[in-house]
């Protein structure tokens, strides 16, 4: 079982992470998504939603945009981060789940990381 958070404004892919409406929430087994779920964003202060998710399970987070420091509270935390993701929120963890839904390293704000995730 694998779960797949996006940030999300209703179904549809959120630009920015921190900003999001909610987030879509879906339970994986294998490429089937097997129950979806969406909780509201509680609220974006610094690193709050990184350990928030993670308390939620979530595995993967898919979004548009992100900032550096959320990114590597997500690193620390094992979750996998795509961004640059738009479109629709479930066709989007599709996409991931069939390897089609490659990460930009579309970073918000100042941090510019010199490659991609995870290999700082």
């Amino acid at each position: 079982m694998m779960k797949i958070a996006v940030a999300s404004e209703g179904k549809m892919t959120a630009g920015h992470f921190g900003h999001c409406e909610n987030f879509n929430i879906y339970d994986v087994e294998g490429k089937t998504i097997v129950k979806e779920d969406s909780v509201p964003n509680p609220g974006h202060k610094p690193g709050f939603l990184p350990n928030y998710l993670h308390q939620l399970g979530v595995n993967v987070i898919i979004s548009g945009g992100m900032g550096g420091g959320a990114i590597d509270i997500f690193n620390e935390r094992g979750i996998e981060v795509i961004v640059g993701a738009a479109g629709e929120a479930k066709a989007n963890v599709l996409a991931y789940l069939e390897g089609n839904l490659v990460s930009t390293g579309s970073i918000c704000h100042e941090h510019q990381h010199a490659g991609e995730c995870g290999n700082h």
